[in-house]
């Protein structure tokens, strides 16, 4: 009888221990991050804003293709560098929760097609201070795109994942865009 209480008490201590290696962690509306004994899975909703227009853009042009007639549909040859807002909610007034910065170029020569190499640095809650690298193909006028994410540092350290973007709103006249993104992450 004795060694019974004994086992139940050991399986009713390792079970507790298993739970205690569980952890959530969330940031407000637009972050949870579940760990488990190995690996932690964060999915992050948020809206990047890149604006190419007014005093202060968000995205300038770096280099052009020396043709600019060529390639007038898809922008082929283009390069932009950016450092865009992310926000909680596509309001560009609401909270802001991190940066986009990179650059991101025309590489598609039959569509409108960006190869786009970004650091998403967060600025807020318990994600401050943590990044991660997309690199990846973004076909722009796809409904939804998927780009993959290839690491990342602070809680996002060794991260890989992928980004699913979609448009929320775009001004077709001068290019300012509010893109939404759904990122999972497994660091």
């Amino acid at each position: 009888m004795s060694k019974q209480i004994v086992l139940m008490i050991l399986m009713v201590t390792i079970s507790v221990m298993r739970g205690i290696q569980c952890m959530q962690l969330k940031a407000g509306n637009w972050g949870v991050s579940v760990k488990s004994e190995k690996e932690t899975v964060t999915n992050l909703q948020f809206y990047f804003h890149d604006t190419l227009s007014g005093q202060n853009p968000s995205a300038i042009q770096v280099a052009q293709p020396l043709d600019k007639n060529k390639s007038t549909l898809t922008m082929f040859g283009s390069i932009m560098m950016a450092d865009d807002p992310l926000t909680e909610t596509s309001n560009p007034k609401s909270k802001l929760v991190g940066r986009a910065q990179g650059l991101y170029g025309s590489s598609c020569q039959q569509e409108l097609g960006l190869l786009m190499a970004l650091s998403f640095s967060f600025t807020d809650g318990p994600y401050n201070g943590s990044s991660f690298a997309l690199m990846g193909k973004n076909s722009a006028m796809s409904p939804v795109r998927e780009m993959p994410i290839v690491g990342g540092t602070g809680l996002f350290r060794m991260a890989r994942g992928y980004a699913l973007a979609h448009t929320v709103w775009l001004n077709p006249t001068n290019g300012d865009a509010i893109v939404g993104y759904n990122v999972t992450l497994v660091h």
